[in-house]
């Protein structure tokens, strides 16, 4: 099975970056499409951003989108979610997730097969 670990998550002021890291096991990560969705108190689990097994094709959400900007180094198994200007409503915990049954980048949770354990981002406002 796939062991999916995020990094990099903290407490930081409004108007501030962050740089997500999900590392992933195995031997074939470049097969698998990855994203990032994130949960925020009371709230269903939402679609962040997702990019191709090659990292050409990029897919974000509305709320995101211009501020975050998803990628992937296939030679060290690993996934990136930069995030700038990061807003309040950025608050939640973020989770990683691969697809490894889907050939495209896909914003629906149930395309992935393999999730993190999350990693709590904070926005002071």
């Amino acid at each position: 099975q796939v062991q999916l670990v995020e990094s990099g998550g903290g407490l930081v002021q409004a108007g501030d970056s962050l740089r997500l890291s999900c590392a992933a096991s195995g031997r074939t990560f470049s097969s698998y499409v990855m994203g990032w969705f994130r949960q925020a108190p009371g709230k269903e689990r939402e679609f962040v951003a997702a990019v191709s097994r090659s990292g050409v094709t990029t897919l974000y959400a509305d709320s995101v989108r211009g501020r975050f900007a998803i990628s992937r180094d296939n030679a060290k198994n690993t996934v990136y979610l930069q995030m700038n200007s990061l807003k309040p409503d950025d608050t939640a915990v973020y989770y990683c997730a691969a697809g490894t049954r889907i050939a495209q980048v896909s914003a629906i949770p149930k395309s992935y097969t393999y999730w993190g354990q999350g990693t709590q981002v904070t926005v002071a406002s």
